[in-house]
């Protein structure tokens, strides 16, 4: 291994590592280290320029990244970034083939918050079938709602997107005795077989799920997949669930079919743009719940990602290859820091 007589700098980005040294800083300093964290809050949302975040980054080698666009001409302009440790499993607004080129390794955090996803996405589901926000807000108001809400059990999920996320609210929703669909291109055949899941397609999914709920990363083949053609395919007075990714929706699709009473109610954690500004329609409506890209952010998956995002830093600097963790595997031949 080739010495190293100056560590580079890792710059953590997300919001909720900014003002807690856990135990991923820990590890960094332990590892000769310098961490910085980002002076603008805005970096790890992904609404700075170009330029901007350039300058936030430079100099740096490696950044645990949140919501960051690194485009080509981002990534061109960093010469000594190696590392782009992603605190989550999502990667869409990373250039995975600039990143190659440049040789960066970009890296996501596996096994960090699918539990996380999972327990928001249930209660996302309870929430909305249960009516708990209006019920909520009524008997505050001084009146006794009786409201008569719906039940999980013997209804049906239906789940876009099977893998570590998907699987975890399957089981879940097992639990309350929901019968579970799913749609999914590479199947676990026995997690499908063992939690008694029926594999169907996209259609068969849309028209027979009282529930359906998104768990696929967002690609050019995803992107807009959930509109009005899809939304006039779901069964009539079903329930719309996304913590996966806004742009996997058309909102203006989602807020009609919501509006017409196509859809019965939404639970959202994404949006097309983030943050959402307060004239975004889907925050006008009674029949929506929302909550602000939180899903996978509970206190022991910002833990666990921190950790996971750290580790595969040092290792790739102590010449260790995180196998599971870097996207690019490609770069393994060959890649030094």
């Amino acid at each position: 291994m080739t010495l190293k007589t100056q560590p580079p700098v890792v710059l953590i980005s997300p919001e909720t590592m900014r003002d807690w040294e856990g135990p991923h800083v820990g590890l960094l300093q332990g590892a000769g280290f310098e961490v910085r964290y980002s002076r603008d809050p805005r970096l790890a949302q992904g609404n700075l320029s170009e330029r901007d975040t350039v300058e936030e980054l430079r100099g740096v080698g490696a950044v645990i990244a949140r919501g960051e666009v690194f485009s080509d001409g981002i990534l061109s302009a960093l010469p000594e970034l190696r590392v782009i440790a992603r605190a989550g499993v999502g990667y869409d607004r990373v250039d995975i083939a600039s990143a190659t080129r440049h040789g960066v390794a970009v890296t996501i955090t596996p096994t960090a918050n699918h539990a996380s996803v999972a327990e928001h996405t249930l209660a996302l589901v309870l929430a909305v079938a249960r009516s708990i926000i209006p019920i909520d807000r009524q008997t505050r108001a001084g009146h006794w709602p009786l409201t008569q809400p719906q039940p999980l059990r013997g209804r049906t999920l239906g789940i876009f997107g099977l893998g570590r996320i998907g699987r975890s609210v399957a089981i879940r929703a097992r639990a309350f005795e929901m019968s579970v669909l799913a749609t999914e291109a590479y199947p676990d055949c026995a997690f499908i077989s063992k939690h008694e899941i029926e594999l169907v397609d996209f259609s068969t999914l849309l028209a027979r799920s009282d529930v359906v709920s998104l768990h696929c990363p967002l690609t050019e083949t995803t992107r807009g997949l959930f509109d009005r053609q899809a939304f006039a395919r779901m069964k009539a007075g079903s329930v719309f669930i996304n913590t996966a990714r806004g742009p996997l929706v058309v909102e203006e699709d989602l807020v009609e079919a919501l509006r017409s009473g196509r859809l019965a109610a939404a639970g959202v954690d994404v949006f097309e743009q983030e943050p959402a500004t307060p004239d975004n329609p889907l925050l006008e409506l009674d029949n929506v719940v929302v909550s602000s890209h939180r899903a996978g952010n509970d206190t022991r998956s910002v833990e666990d990602m921190g950790i996971e995002a750290a580790r595969s830093i040092v290792d790739l600097y102590r010449g260790r290859w995180p196998s599971g963790a870097v996207v690019n595997d490609e770069l393994r031949e060959g890649w030094r820091w």
